[in-house]
């Protein structure tokens, strides 16, 4: 009997499958740990001896019991995000607030200068007048000298940079509409006609989210009324907004071009990434044996594009030039862009596309891996067949399974599948795009700093803390507790995950993060599924295929199986999780099989 180890790379784990070999191949172990480095460099090496190390222990075994290693071949995946409005949304003498305050006061709309509070006394008599009041300056005085001013000031509204204006509001002897807690208060100008709405409570801005009420206001002419389109955007869904027209120059326009995207193979195609994630994805079908995808030099795909091989360079000593670029799923999606002009942090969601790409793997670099983690072990490590092919020799191992077979492997960088006839042949494909492009979608279209938190959202279900008491589940079944939860997450959006809730740094409500991370998951794993299940038909008709198992991380998520497989339904495709030998559920595949075609060599 030999000990042999097969090990998994993945992009976001990494796994071991122990067992003996003989005339029959006995698991003994395995193991799970994260990815050291990016998939398919020498910095995997670190992770590969902690997973090895932690399954051999779980077997009472030692490092110098083993016989042989077997990694798969790793293609790496990077995603990213293509701005179609990039870098920042284009004002032209404008500059504006709108951040939604908690305690904006009175209602309706106002126009007029902008004055600072010091100087009002000085004010034109009978002018329209919007104060502009610095934190220093008590509620009461505020309101003092709004009502003395009244008779000879036309005040028409307050932008106050504390939270008081209720206070000062329940204080006027005639009321205007305040919008309070603008941090950036020095930020605002003087002396500058200025529009000011708020909304009664459950209302949301009417006149200044949309760009004929500023035109209107302002009396723009049609040129600049195009140019506050994304202003005007940004407000929408607001309880409160300023619009302050600027001298023109204060904001100056700046623009980066989306840019094209060139496929090449047999035939190369260009496509405009402004069109769309469609287009895009028509364009890559429409290639014949597609060998490299590059971007416009000089716009913001360009650079991912290049970002993607200079990465990839300079981990594996290769030229950037001889980096190819194999395969890209472009996803539509929106992101959260800073308004040139705003100065309390107004952000307009602007069209993006998602895109993954997945760059060529390079045997002679894995082969590296290997010599380098032999040479550690003194253990002979070999490089075993491509992943889909290892995966479906995994599933095969899940109770009740036979050929004819396919397998879709739903990772975190790439989705890949494999089809096995009766006969032993077989095809498979390895696509860009899985859990990571899921996460980073999340990420982009809420505006979240934190990857791990976007992770967070992608894997766990949602509630509201309604009250110290009880949570509102996601799908509107109620929670109640004998303990007060946590104050800090009181009134909150939280993400359950099984150590207790944990708050979500966003004001938008449940149904809106639900619909974001379902939406995200179909567009990256149901596309891909379909994608890759009719690469490997010998139809390229997805309805020629009965059986599919699901295999990897993604497997295991609460709701991605169940979108997978009602879309496969469309098809009359069966489609059930793996349970890989009968006890590691849908992880565990390659590993297994890397380990199992040892056994069979």
């Amino acid at each position: 009997m030999k000990l042999v180890a097969g090990i998994d790379i993945g992009n976001a784990t990494t796994e071991v499958a122990l067992a003996e070999v003989g005339a029959k191949v006995r698991f003994l172990a395995s193991s799970i740990v994260p990815t050291t480095g990016i998939k398919g460099t020498s910095a995997n090496v670190k992770g590969v001896f902690h997973a090895l190390s932690e399954a051999l222990g779980k077997a009472g075994r030692r490092i110098d019991e083993l016989d042989g290693i077997r990694v798969n071949e790793a293609a790496p995946v990077i995603g990213d995000v293509a701005m179609e409005t990039i870098t920042e949304t284009i004002i032209t003498e404008s500059t504006m607030i709108g951040h939604n305050p908690a305690t904006p006061g009175g209602l309706g709309i106002g126009v007029g200068r902008t004055v600072a509070f010091a100087d009002l006394p000085s004010a034109p008599t009978g002018e329209a007048t919007i104060l502009v009041v610095p934190r220093e300056i008590p509620y009461d005085q505020i309101a003092q000298g709004i009502n003395a001013a009244a008779e000879r000031v036309k005040i028409t509204g307050a932008i106050l940079q504390a939270d008081d204006g209720v206070l000062v509001h329940n204080r006027l002897t005639r009321k205007i509409p305040i919008v309070d807690e603008v941090r950036l208060i020095e930020k605002v100008p003087l002396g500058m006609t200025a529009a000011i709405e708020v909304a009664d409570i459950g209302r949301i801005v009417e006149v200044l989210s949309n760009p004929f009420g500023i035109a209107t206001l302002f009396e723009l002419d049609s040129e600049d009324t195009r140019s506050v389109v994304p202003l005007a955007r940004s407000l929408v869904g607001n309880r409160s907004a300023v619009v302050i027209k600027t001298p023109k120059g204060d904001v100056q326009e700046r623009r980066i071009p989306a840019g094209h995207l060139t496929f090449r193979g047999e035939n190369t195609l260009d496509v405009d990434v402004d069109l769309g994630a469609t287009a895009i994805m028509d364009a890559a079908s429409r290639v014949r044996s597609l060998a490299d995808i590059t971007g416009e030099p000089g716009t913001n795909v360009g650079g991912m594009m290049e970002k993607v091989r200079v990465t990839m360079a300079q981990l594996t000593g290769q030229h950037p030039r001889d980096i190819r670029i194999t395969d890209l799923l472009a996803v539509d999606t929106q992101v959260p862009q800073a308004v040139a002009g705003g100065i309390a942090n107004e952000f307009s969601m602007e069209a993006a596309v998602g895109i993954a790409v997945m760059v060529k793997a390079d045997r002679l670099q894995m082969e590296r891996i290997a010599h380098e983690l032999a040479a550690q072990l003194s253990i002979p490590v070999e490089v075993g067949g491509v992943e889909a092919d290892m995966a479906i020799r995994g599933a095969l191992t899940t109770p009740g399974t036979a050929a004819p077979i396919a397998i879709l492997d739903m990772g975190a960088g790439s989705t890949d599948a494999s089809v096995m006839r009766p006969d032993g042949s077989g095809e498979s494909i390895h696509l860009a795009g899985a859990g990571n492009m899921v996460t980073l979608m999340i990420q982009s279209e809420l505006g979240l700093d934190s990857f791990d938190a976007a992770e967070d959202i992608k894997r766990y279900p949602l509630g509201k803390v309604e009250t110290v008491f009880n949570i509102r589940h996601e799908d509107g079944t109620v929670q109640f507790f004998d303990e007060p939860l946590p104050g800090h997450i009181y009134a909150r959006v939280v993400v359950l995950k099984p150590e207790g809730p944990v708050p979500v740094d966003t004001d938008l409500p449940v149904e809106t993060i639900r619909q974001v991370r379902i939406r995200a998951k179909e567009r990256v794993f149901v596309t891909n599924a379909l994608r890759a299940l009719k690469r490997v038909s010998p139809t390229e008709n997805v309805r020629d295929i009965d059986f599919v198992v699901l295999v990897g991380g993604s497997a295991l998520d609460f709701e991605i199986p169940q979108l997978v497989t009602k879309a496969l339904s469309e098809f009359r495709v069966v489609a059930g999780r793996a349970n890989i030998r009968g006890t590691e559920g849908p992880r565990n595949a390659v590993a297994t099989g890397l380990a199992l075609s040892w056994g069979e060599s």
